[in-house]
């Protein structure tokens, strides 16, 4: 008796434990934590980015201005220079030669002009008591000027061989940086018609940024600044903003100060270059950076991250959560990109909510447990 009692009590467990594991078998999992970004309104700006080559204020190519042999280079390359700095010499004996010969014709014309003063000064008085005629007179004032006109083409003579003489010392017509020289010493420069440029000085307090814009993209500035400000293309403001090749923001803003007067029709493109101040000389010409300008602002616009975007065929799509957490696929007009995140034209309204990450785990209708997060801080974690 007691052996059945045993049994059935042991039977009993059995089926309890069986039960209970067949229960906790079908009790459903918890939803899954999915990450979500609130969507807010508010004010974007939109900008346009171009790439544009840098240049110095001024870029001053240094040529020879007169033929001769190379002698010395007074210069340390890539240093800074002022204006009127020694930076090469030419030979110098062939134009003095010429400035010698100059100054004795100035003075073998000075003499005769001597000469020819003397003799009107001498006839004159004759001439006012006809002891001489009028001839004599009028021969010697056509002497003497005459000779004053010598004299005068002797001393421009001089002075254009004095100027080629000093173009044999070349200086620097700017303050600026200097660059690697294209000529060593013992080099023939300044033969034409090739003249060999011997080196660039750049001014670089300043550097200008020259870039192409599409007419469209030139109506859509055009149209915004008047709207904001009618005098805003008249006043050059500063707004250009320029983002390095390492992606930095450069320190300092600059200002559009030319815009092409017409469209190249072969190119459909229009030229403008713009100004930044370069106080660190951080800027170099040559240099290549892209430049940002502000297009328009989207008043009350909708900004989501990149990644909660689906595009399937040009369409767009977003996973959203409903009130009661579960997933709904909405379809969206997406805008321009800005930054890592995708401008809203269409679909979504202010306090919904968004997947932000793990679109690949969640599908319609699926209950979830939604976690506010913050974009920004989130990527910068994962950097």
């Amino acid at each position: 008796m007691k052996l059945k009692s045993i049994g059935l009590i042991a039977c009993l467990a059995f089926l309890f434990i069986a039960c209970t594991e067949q229960k906790a078998e079908k009790a459903p999992p918890p939803p899954p934590e999915i990450a979500i970004v609130e969507v807010k309104a508010q004010d974007v700006p939109l900008y346009l980015e171009f790439v544009g080559e840098m240049s110095g204020l001024k870029d001053i190519a240094i040529r020879a201005r007169v033929e001769g042999f190379l002698e010395g280079v007074h210069f340390q390359e890539g240093a800074e220079i002022n204006k009127g700095d020694l930076l090469y010499t030419l030979e110098s004996q062939p134009f003095e030669e010429k400035v010698a010969n100059r100054m004795s014709a100035v003075a073998e014309e000075k003499t005769m002009l001597a000469k020819a003063k003397g003799d009107l000064d001498r006839i004159r008085p004759l001439a006012e008591i006809n002891a001489v005629s009028q001839s004599d007179l009028d021969e010697a004032m056509a002497a003497h000027e005459a000779s004053i006109s010598s004299v005068e083409a002797a001393e421009a003579n001089l002075r254009a061989s004095k100027i080629q003489l000093s173009y044999t010392k070349i200086k620097s017509p700017i303050n600026g940086i200097i660059g690697k020289t294209q000529a060593k010493v013992g080099a023939f420069v300044g033969k034409d018609p090739n003249p060999v440029i011997l080196n660039t000085v750049s001014q670089v307090d300043t550097i200008l940024v020259t870039f192409f814009i599409t007419e469209s993209q030139y109506l859509a500035i055009a149209r915004y600044l008047a709207n904001v400000d009618p005098n805003a293309l008249s006043n050059r403001e500063p707004n250009l903003e320029l983002i390095l090749i390492d992606g930095s923001v450069y320190d300092h803003k600059g200002k559009v100060d030319f815009v092409d007067r017409g469209v190249d029709t072969t190119t459909g493109a229009m030229l403008i270059q713009g100004s930044f101040p370069n106080p660190e000389k951080l800027l170099r010409p040559g240099q290549f950076a892209r430049v940002r300008v502000k297009g328009r602002v989207v008043q009350d616009g909708i900004l989501i991250p990149q990644r909660s975007v689906m595009e399937l065929q040009g369409l767009y799509n977003v996973f959203v959560v409903d009130a009661e957490n579960k997933i709904a696929t909405r379809e969206i007009s997406a805008g321009p990109k800005v930054g890592s995140a995708w401008l809203i034209e269409e679909g979504l309204k202010p306090g919904e909510k968004v997947v932000y990450e793990g679109i690949q785990k969640v599908k319609e209708g699926m209950t979830v447990n939604p976690t506010v997060v913050d974009p920004k801080s989130t990527d910068q974690e994962k950097e």
